[in-house]
């Protein structure tokens, strides 16, 4: 039985059960065969050699690196290039599979995952983030994709060439500050 965290805490933690080591474990594991503690370093059935392990040790599977499909072990003592050979001769073995789709902008090689891709709202075409603008990968709507955007020269253009309204009054509330601080009326804090 393992004794039970520190002297102020006796509920947290544990010592592990293994006895060359007896580590304080403030997050121990469990076995299900014995019912011991353990530390990080002694969890599995062979670190801390349990007796009482059940022989088939759970399910174990072989990963393919060709199509990273995961094949189950038939028998537990089945070699890992067998497994592997017969995966590959039942033809489910498919390396394309695991191949990811790329950025088709020319001349890019970024593999478009889930967080580095991005749909364009133009044409519909599956870029990667450094592509993301209609300019950056030759959108076929590109000019409509961009005033969509909210580019600042479709805005220029909405306004007849002129800056923004936000812009002109806060160019004026500024000019307006500095002809009142020049007649001496009020005076500005930074």
């Amino acid at each position: 039985m393992a004794r039970r965290g520190t002297e102020l805490f006796p509920e947290l933690g544990a010592h592990c059960d293994e006895a060359d080591c007896n580590q304080l474990d403030f997050l121990p594991f469990e076995c299900d065969g014995c019912g011991g503690f353990f530390c990080a370093a002694h969890r599995t059935y062979r670190g801390h050699g349990c007796a009482k392990a059940a022989d088939d040790q759970g399910r174990t599977v072989v990963v393919c690196p060709d199509c990273g499909d995961s094949i189950e072990r038939a028998a537990p003592g089945q070699a890992e290039r067998e497994i592997l050979d017969e995966h590959a001769r039942s033809g489910r073995c498919d390396p394309a599979r695991k191949r990811k789709p790329a950025c088709p902008v020319r001349r890019c090689r970024e593999a478009l995952t889930f967080s580095n891709r991005i749909r364009c709202k133009g044409c519909g075409l599956e870029v990667c983030l450094r592509h993301r603008f209609p300019r950056d990968h030759a959108c076929a709507k590109g000019a409509l994709a961009v005033g969509r955007c909210g580019g600042r020269d479709a805005l220029r253009e909405k306004e007849g060439g002129r800056r923004p309204l936000a812009v002109s009054v806060r160019s004026f509330k500024i000019c307006w500050q500095r002809l009142w601080c020049s007649c001496g009326v009020l005076q500005l804090t930074t």
